[in-house]
């Protein structure tokens, strides 16, 4: 598969292939396993540099990605995401009570789904109000393909001073969040770099908001597209839950996920990659293959046992995985007990997003 600039690298779409390689130790996470990388053929400017290159858990492997996870995890056990129940609830149902002023028509991706995750992933992080929805539009340029060379580059700049600038502000004024207990991490027992801190905030940041507002506008979709499966929900024969899981499998909320490198040569079928060889993880093909899901394409929450890859797989899986699901079961149980009469307006017109990492649509515009 050529990605842009030119970048050839062995895309992995179907279930039982990508399970096997997501969790093979011949499978690196570390640029420098990457021979074009290595070997500085890359394109200058090249879009998705900074997926391969930031410093943090998403980029290493072995011991130094067990160092950094483990700093991370203790703010996602699961005693701790139940805590923040109350407030995901909270927020939900103060986000829908300010769109109920809204006359006519409006975003739900913007006015609902966007927030209710930002602000959770901003509280955790100790991120200022009015530094979030710029953090967001950052971000958003980080994760489309289809940025340009300078774009691409302004953004990760952009990003870097910002959380820099939070770093800065918490190392002065340490608070009850996640920022300060790296910060004390580093500084008490210098368990990570400065890099490895800022970047690790950065894949919280982006990892923590994107891709469960990807999966609410997702979830929306469908049921608005499917009715049917919508009353089973509305009428107690199904969980919130069940719609969530569907979601995951049927509409990925991250389409490919770049990269991961061959660490010797690994045969797959009749193909060989190569040692220095880059893969990406395309959850979305996965997700639709229908060599492991019955009739694939269909969107069917009663579907048992429906087992996905969305979340990842092996070492690397998601780390705020239980914190996803409670905040889209939260907004999509909220959102429909309020707006039961919930459709799509008239003039929507869904455009996806112009990525292959990001699987959503720039807007959906709903009426109640």
């Amino acid at each position: 598969m050529e990605l842009p600039g030119g970048v050839v690298v062995w895309a992995i779409t179907h279930h039982a292939t990508l399970q096997t390689l997501l969790a093979d130790p011949r499978v690196g996470k570390n640029a420098r396993l990457w021979t074009d990388f290595r070997e500085g053929r890359l394109p200058e400017g090249w879009p998705l540099l900074n997926f391969v290159t930031v410093p943090g858990m998403v980029t290493a492997d072995g011991e130094d990605h067990r160092r950094l996870r483990g700093l991370v995890s203790q703010a996602f056990t699961p005693r701790r995401i139940a805590d923040l129940a109350p407030a995901i609830e909270a927020r939900a149902v103060a986000l829908l009570d300010a769109v109920a002023e809204l006359e006519g028509p409006f975003d739900l991706r913007a006015h609902f789904a966007y927030p209710l995750p930002m602000q959770v992933i901003g509280e955790l992080l100790g991120l200022a109000v009015e530094q979030q929805d710029e953090l967001h539009e950052l971000s958003d340029t980080l994760v489309s393909s289809s940025a340009t060379p300078a774009a691409a580059i302004a953004a990760q700049q952009g990003l870097n001073a910002l959380l820099a600038s939070v770093v800065a502000a918490k190392r002065a004024e340490p608070g009850d969040d996640l920022t300060s207990d790296l910060i004390a991490a580093r500084e008490a027992q210098d368990k990570l770099s400065e890099a490895e801190l800022v970047g690790t905030l950065l894949l919280m940041l982006v990892a923590g908001h994107e891709t469960t507002l990807n999966l609410i506008t997702n979830a929306v979709r469908a049921l608005l597209a499917h009715p049917e499966q919508l009353r089973l929900v509305l009428d107690g024969e199904q969980p919130w839950s069940a719609v969530v899981e569907e979601t995951l499998r049927h509409d990925s909320p991250v389409g490919q996920f770049p990269l991961r490198y061959a660490i010797e040569d690994i045969e797959v079928g009749d193909v060989v990659i190569r040692r220095g060889e880059a893969m990406l993880a395309s959850y979305a093909a996965a997700g639709r293959d229908g060599g492991h899901h019955e009739d694939a394409d269909a969107f069917d929450i009663t579907r048992r046992p429906n087992r996905h890859l969305s979340l990842g797989h092996g070492p690397h899986f998601c780390l705020g995985s239980g914190l996803a699901r409670l905040e889209a079961e939260t907004a999509l149980r909220h959102l429909f007990e309020r707006f039961p009469g919930l459709a799509l307006a008239p003039d929507a017109e869904p455009e996806p997003i112009a990525s292959f990492i990001s699987n959503s649509v720039r807007t959906l515009r709903v009426t109640v």
